[in-house]
């Protein structure tokens, strides 16, 4: 498996965005799920989910190069779709759920807001870079599509990476409202005449316990041929 990965700073990115964007954490683990409203308005929530669950084994704090270079980590399992063309890891203690306007969807067994959901919509762009470039096509979605008017977003971190010849845009972000905080991971891409968006996130106050964890399913995320 081919895979390389390119990271922009935080000092870089400020200067080119319109959303606050803050140093990367450096916290153990976790993450807050959001709300992606104008994006489930145009995808179809009749779409069957066609899984292959398959049982794994690695470790799941391992840096996102070996993970992406070695075989699936311990606790985690995979869902494989092949009729839609994509799959990504999910913690093998989570179950799954349905998720309006997402083809498919797991989350913790105890909370809902801790969990991962894929959607995908139909474009005619070939590849993610056709969409824009990264710091353009996040600071859309963070600002347009994933908050909402009483949020404050803010974006900490983002990567670009190419794997099998696929390239994908990964990125960390938080939307603060008065009384609640979010924060979450998504990875995109362009493939088989869809854009995909995968989403994993928590409640803020698990951000630091499971940050790691997260960042394991969204760097997992592959699109596949069909």
């Amino acid at each position: 498996m081919a895979v390389s990965s390119l990271s922009f700073s935080s000092a870089a990115l400020s200067k080119r965005l319109n959303v606050p964007l803050k140093p990367s954490c450096s916290w153990p683990t976790t993450i807050a799920s959001t709300k992606d409203s104008s994006l489930d308005e145009q995808r179809n929530g009749n779409c069957k989910r066609r899984s292959l669950l398959i049982g794994v084994g690695v470790a799941s704090l391992l840096p996102t190069k070996l993970l992406l270079a070695q075989e699936k980590p311990p606790n985690f399992d995979e869902f494989v779709d092949l009729e839609d063309g994509y799959s990504y890891y999910y913690p093998s203690d989570w179950r799954e759920f349905d998720y309006r306007g997402h083809d498919s969807a797991f989350k913790d067994r105890y909370l809902q807001l801790h969990n991962v959901r894929l959607s995908f919509i139909p474009t005619d762009k070939k590849d993610i870079h056709d969409m824009g470039s990264i710091e353009k096509v996040v600071a859309h979605l963070v600002k347009h599509v994933y908050s909402t008017p009483n949020q404050v977003p803010d974006v900490f971190d983002m990567q670009e990476r190419t794997t099998d010849g696929k390239n994908y845009y990964t990125f960390e972000y938080t939307l603060t409202s008065p009384n609640f905080a979010r924060s979450a991971f998504a990875t995109i891409a362009v493939g088989n005449g869809r854009y995909y968006t995968l989403i994993v996130g928590a409640n803020d106050r698990r951000w630091r316990r499971f940050r790691n964890q997260l960042k394991v399913v969204a760097d997992s995320f592959k699109v596949l041929d069909i």
